[in-house]
């Protein structure tokens, strides 16, 4: 089975240096059909203008993954970690038993677009990290990259939670296959352009849930890039 979750469906909040999309309850936004998928319990894409960012916040027992679509995003926490987020980055950082950070768009003119992701972690009062890596347009084009996983295998940064986060960049024409393995469910992100999942037409900030399924196909029908969660149903 497959569920749309339309870009235009999706929570709101406009703060003029920060234009924020909520696919799931988040802040003020609440929706009790959208509260979340499995262990995946946030994705907001967020455009912040040149100079503005998050001021220092803390966070704790959560997974929290950002994306970079456009832009850089300068993150610094109370760990030490001070670095800058660029496209094809992907950061994880484990807010465990507590940790304070802060988000600045790097440019002080041009805005940072990113997507920032939670997810349920296996288990609380873990200790605070980050990681990142940087995965090369090269990696991403016309195929399925592992960027995310429990194991942190093949490369991949690691989430604690059973969890593989993929990323690909599609041109026209282009398309995948993902196969789901037993008890498992898929969540796909749509960041750019149009794309046919399961024979299903979705676009740019559009979401696809599919359960009881063996398999996620993509093509696209233009250039397009997507995030795939693998998870436990």
């Amino acid at each position: 089975m497959i569920t749309v979750r339309k870009g235009s469906d999706r929570g709101a909040s406009n703060f003029g240096w920060l234009d924020s999309k909520h696919t799931f309850s988040f802040g003020h936004y609440y929706d009790p059909e959208n509260m979340g998928f499995g262990t995946l319990r946030v994705i907001n894409e967020d455009v912040v203008s040149g100079g503005k960012g998050f001021g220092t916040h803390p966070h704790d027992n959560m997974e929290i993954v950002s994306y970079v679509l456009e832009g850089a995003l300068a993150h610094k926490d109370s760990i030490g970690t001070g670095s800058v987020i660029r496209p094809g980055d992907v950061q994880r950082m484990t807010a465990g038993t507590g940790i304070a950070h802060s988000e600045f768009n790097a440019s002080s003119s041009d805005p940072v677009h990113f997507l920032q992701i939670w997810v349920l972690p296996d288990k609380r009062g873990l200790a605070p990290s980050y990681e990142q890596k940087s995965f090369p347009p090269e990696e991403r084009q016309g195929r399925l990259t592992l960027v995310g996983a429990r194991d942190g295998r093949d490369g991949a940064v690691t989430i604690h939670q059973d969890l593989d986060l993929f990323v690909a960049n599609l041109g026209k024409g282009d398309a995948v296959t993902h196969t789901l393995r037993p008890r498992r469910k898929a969540w796909v992100q749509v960041t750019r352009g149009e794309v046919v999942i399961n024979g299903t037409v979705i676009g740019a900030g559009d979401a696809a849930a599919l359960t009881d399924e063996t398999a996620v196909s993509i093509g696209a029908n233009d250039n397009a890039e997507i995030l795939l969660f693998d998870l436990a149903a």
